[in-house]
């Protein structure tokens, strides 16, 4: 069985938007998890000509692989649609998908044996990149062409269930969207400061080790992503279980607020900087019922808005509590809740099943290269 030269099937794309007949809405980014989303970056004032083209079946990937989790952010354009991505990405294509698919080899980028071998392989001082020229010296087994579609059949039957569930989740979460957004006709908005208070407790014995940052995507609590000393926790504030907490610095790449609602059945801590509050009476409000009007995109126009400072804006306790939002009585408020949590078990099962998609990758390539082997 031979391996081979992983350039020999690879050819590189410099196709440009010169002619900007793409517009900012076709512009994307990579994630870790190996797909194409929605830039974070600011377009404003940037010209789109330089950026390179990438058609259906094309990949692109990011070199720099330091401090990304120890992932290669790399993506395949599965749709049917041309998106523009950063001069700086590098964009390629199967030569002869007679001999190699595409889909095939978008397994084999999606396993974990390939982050490790290109972290590897990443070279440089500052910054670690996992160069153009280290992609297409990669050695891999290419089985013939009816082996790889038997098993990117199975791949792509996989990914098409988690498409299914995943619509099924977004109608579910769009009815309880639409369902939150009709009680501002029914109930007058109010000021929720009067409902919440600072909790001002500090972990001065640090005896609580468990230590949360928040995320500004998800709105939920995250591990730090820095090195923390567990035994140097004496400031750090504490989190009990049903607060929420924040990062009160609005300014970044996307102006949204880091904040979550602590669902754990025990203390947790955070950073000093970070607020943190509590419903004070839930026979009227619930906390769950609050955080559902903080995670929306409204409530993040409103922190950036009234945030305030020069180098760098943050948005005060007393600010927030200014925030209005419709308080039903406590049974609406329950049936509501209920809806949110089913919606969140649902991304819970949609993620797993994401994940498991992802993680069979490893499996049916080598159930395709053993499969090589008895044909050899």
């Amino acid at each position: 069985m031979k391996l081979s030269k992983l350039g020999d099937y690879l050819k590189l794309n410099d196709l440009r938007n010169k002619d900007l007949l793409y517009e900012e809405k076709d512009v994307k980014g990579i994630s870790i998890n190996k797909i194409f989303i929605e830039t974070k970056a600011n377009l404003k004032n940037v010209s789109l000509h330089r950026y390179k083209v990438i058609k259906p079946t094309y990949f692109a990937y990011v070199t720099v692989t330091s401090r990304n989790g120890d992932k290669v952010s790399i993506a395949y354009n599965d749709s049917k649609e041309n998106y523009i991505v950063s001069s700086s990405y590098v964009s390629f294509y199967v030569k002869d998908t007679d001999k190699l698919m595409p889909e095939y080899l978008y397994m084999y980028f999606n396993r974990p044996e390939f982050d490790r071998i290109a972290r590897f392989n990443s070279w440089g001082s500052a910054r670690e990149t996992f160069s153009w020229e280290d992609l297409c010296d990669l050695n891999i087994y290419i089985p013939p062409i009816e082996i790889q579609r038997k098993y990117v059949s199975v791949y792509l039957s996989l990914k098409e269930n988690a498409t299914v569930y995943e619509k099924g989740f977004e109608d579910l979460a769009l009815v309880s969207e639409g369902y939150i957004d009709s009680l501002k006709k029914k109930y007058k908005p109010e000021m929720i400061g009067k409902y919440i208070t600072e909790r001002k407790e500090k972990n001065t014995d640090s005896l609580i080790k468990t230590v949360r940052g928040v995320s500004s995507i998800e709105k939920n609590f995250i591990q730090p992503r820095r090195r923390i000393n567990p035994n140097n926790l004496h400031n750090y504030n504490v989190v009990s279980p049903l607060d929420i907490a924040y990062r009160p610095i609005v300014t970044g790449y996307d102006d949204t607020l880091n904040i979550a609602l602590s669902r754990e059945k025990e203390k947790i801590v955070v950073s000093p900087i970070y607020p943190v509050f509590y419903v004070n009476d839930t026979s009227k409000l619930l906390p769950e019922y609050l955080f559902m009007w903080l995670k929306k995109d409204s409530f993040d126009k409103y922190a950036w808005y009234f945030s305030t400072g020069s180098a760098r804006e943050t948005l005060d306790f007393d600010i927030l509590g200014e925030y209005k939002i419709p308080i039903p009585p406590i049974e609406v408020q329950e049936s509501i809740i209920n809806i949110f949590e089913i919606t969140i078990k649902r991304k819970k099962i949609f993620d797993n099943i994401k994940s498991l998609t992802n993680d069979i990758c490893s499996v049916l390539i080598k159930g395709a290269v053993y499969e090589l082997e008895e044909v050899i």
